[in-house]
């Protein structure tokens, strides 16, 4: 398996923390972290398997830290990379924008081979612009409401991309 970057923005360490299971699981020798505030676009492009993550504030909103950091990607090219995403959000407080983060790193990192897409079952939000065909575009944790699910969903969903990570 390929090196897989691992890009997080976390203002409450609930990302950072996910973050850190996902890359336990996939092999800490398989991966590295960067704090996105810390990171450089050659950097993240310097990586063919990525995992972009990101908590949802505000109105839907990405976290601070991408928000600095996302412009940078304008004119990057993600073909021959290989992208699964990752995004936090509290499906009660904020139902209409469940997880929009998901959305915004889709939007940015959608030239490459996007992986990674995950049901909506077991989740109750009124509406979400990460969800396309009737499923979530990557990864959605809710450490709010439903924390006792994370490591479950986070098994799941490792078993799902990691042969793609050749």
């Amino acid at each position: 398996m390929k090196k897989v970057g691992i890009f997080y923005g976390s203002d409450s360490g609930n990302t950072q923390t996910v973050c850190e299971k996902i890359a336990s699981k996939l092999g800490k020798e398989n991966t590295e972290l960067v704090d996105v505030a810390k990171a450089s676009k050659d950097q993240l492009l310097g990586f063919d398997n990525l995992i972009l993550a990101s908590s949802t504030y505000g109105s839907g909103d990405l976290q601070t830290d991408w928000e600095d950091f996302i412009g940078s990607l304008d004119e990057a090219d993600f073909s021959g990379k290989t992208v699964a995403l990752v995004g936090l959000g509290d499906q009660d407080t904020y139902s209409d924008t469940f997880c929009d983060a998901l959305y915004h790193l889709y939007d940015k990192a959608k030239g490459g081979k996007l992986i990674g897409q995950t049901s909506t079952d077991g989740y109750t939000f009124d509406d979400s612009k990460a969800v396309d065909g009737g499923k979530f575009v990557g990864l959605a944790i809710d450490e709010d409401n439903q924390d006792d699910m994370t490591e479950s969903r986070i098994d799941a969903w490792v078993s799902q991309i990691k042969s793609n990570f050749a």
